[in-house]
């Protein structure tokens, strides 16, 4: 689904001095667009590329991380449930992907929350998986458990993630058109 990879995307974020990684920075935007339908590209990049201006290296990653917003974008809003969250791939050490994934789940409570502004009433589907992105950021990999042991459990909660942000896009969608409360 992602012509952008993780590695990239992390490329296009130094290259343009960026001051998150590429893994908070997409929890970021996830997190943003469950909220808000009007939250767009111009407003991840002004968070993410302060600095963009004519520089060369900036504008290739302007272009990149443009990209990466009408991907996510496009996963979240259409029927075929295909949406990831973008994470370092399967040969990075567990320890590096792990630490991504807790990132990815600071940078998506932090896109939501700066996004709902003031809102209570959040159904309890949401407030539920919100709670757990909470506990996930904490993640860590587990020094007792057998190595394959902890990429199955990295696995089913890279698998949680995807369906809890989905299911939060989902549940929300009254709440992007205007009609009223979350």
């Amino acid at each position: 689904m992602w012509t952008v990879t993780f590695e990239e995307l992390e490329g296009a974020l130094a290259a343009g001095s960026a001051p998150v990684a590429a893994a908070e920075a997409h929890g970021t935007l996830c997190g943003a667009l469950t909220v808000d339908a009007s939250y767009d590209a111009e407003q991840w990049l002004a968070r993410l590329l302060p600095e963009c201006a004519a520089d060369p290296d900036a504008l290739r990653s302007r272009h990149l991380l443009e990209t990466a917003y009408s991907e996510t974008r496009q996963a979240l809003s259409g029927d075929e449930m295909s949406f990831t969250p973008l994470l370092p791939a399967d040969e990075v050490p567990l320890e590096q992907r792990v630490a991504a994934l807790a990132a990815w789940c600071g940078g998506f409570l932090y896109g939501f929350g700066s996004s709902l502004g003031p809102a209570a009433g959040l159904p309890e589907a949401v407030r539920e998986v919100i709670h757990d992105f909470g506990e996930i950021g904490r993640a860590s990999v587990g020094g007792d458990e057998p190595e394959e042991s902890n990429e199955e459990s990295y696995a089913e909660v890279v698998e949680y993630l995807r369906a809890g942000v989905q299911l939060v896009y989902d549940e929300l969608l009254a709440h992007r058109a205007g009609d009223g409360e979350p």
